[in-house]
């Protein structure tokens, strides 16, 4: 397994470093188009707006928005790439599985794709004049979040193994990941509490707020069901992608891209 995370260390490495430009510029474009959100609702709110807090919600609602989309979509476009490349058998006929070879390139980009988050983060609040806490105690609710995240990243690489093209699918949950990312979940869920156990990544982003907005404490027990809820949509989206692995295998579903 070391040995796949080096490879696929240098693989990440090589394509960075040969397309920095793409990037720099993806943190670029999605810091201005906050930036247009933002100065817009101020010009239509007038100068009675006052928002307080609200927009640091905001911020760490649509930094996480970005993050989140950068990682459930990454398994699915990058098996096209393959398949558009001409090795996805390659990967598929490797000493490692699908599923190892995979989980070794999320492992090895999450330090980049953190990294270019934190970028975009510190530049947004630099255009908004938003104030956030970074207290240590916010990598637990992260990795939560983190790992319903890439939970979904596995179960939509699973859908493109069996039906290709997932496009439209990936575009429907933009929208849906906003919703659940940039709203506070007392807004809606006021009555449905239990709901909140079974979305996926609400009570991270919930726990995160507590932390860099509200500037509290992490609650433990709300830490602790997230972590299980995290821990469950990762290893169904790992087990339903090894599902997918072993009917693309059986039925030359990896010939017909």
């Amino acid at each position: 397994m070391l040995q796949l995370l080096r490879a696929e260390f240098k693989r990440t490495w090589t394509e960075f470093i040969r397309y920095p430009v793409e990037a720099f510029s993806s943190v670029a474009v999605t810091t201005f188009i906050f930036y247009g959100m933002f100065i817009s609702v101020r010009f239509v709110a007038g100068p009675q707006l006052s928002v307080g807090n609200r927009i640091d919600t905001i911020v760490v609602g649509y930094v996480l928005w970005v993050l989140v989309l950068s990682v459930v979509n990454d398994i699915a476009i990058t098996l096209q790439i393959e398949a558009q490349t001409g090795t996805l058998e390659q990967v598929f006929l490797s000493s490692f599985s699908a599923a190892k070879v995979f989980l070794a390139r999320t492992v090895v980009s999450l330090a980049l794709r953190l990294i270019l988050n934190v970028s975009l983060l510190l530049l947004i609040t630099l255009v908004t004049g938003s104030r956030l806490s970074f207290p240590p105690s916010l990598l637990l609710p992260l990795c939560t979040l983190l790992l319903g995240a890439y939970g979904l990243s596995f179960l939509m690489g699973a859908l493109a193994l069996v039906f290709k093209r997932v496009e439209q699918v990936l575009g429907l949950f933009q929208f849906t990941f906003l919703f659940l990312l940039a709203v506070p979940t007392e807004t809606w869920l006021s009555r449905f509490q239990g709901l909140r156990l079974l979305l996926p990544m609400t009570m991270g982003a919930d726990g995160l707020r507590q932390v860099m907005v509200s500037n509290q404490s992490l609650d433990i027990s709300e830490f602790a069901l997230a972590l299980v809820n995290g821990i469950v949509y990762f290893t169904f989206g790992l087990l339903v992608f090894q599902w997918a692995e072993r009917q693309a295998k059986q039925h030359g579903i990896l010939s017909g891209y």
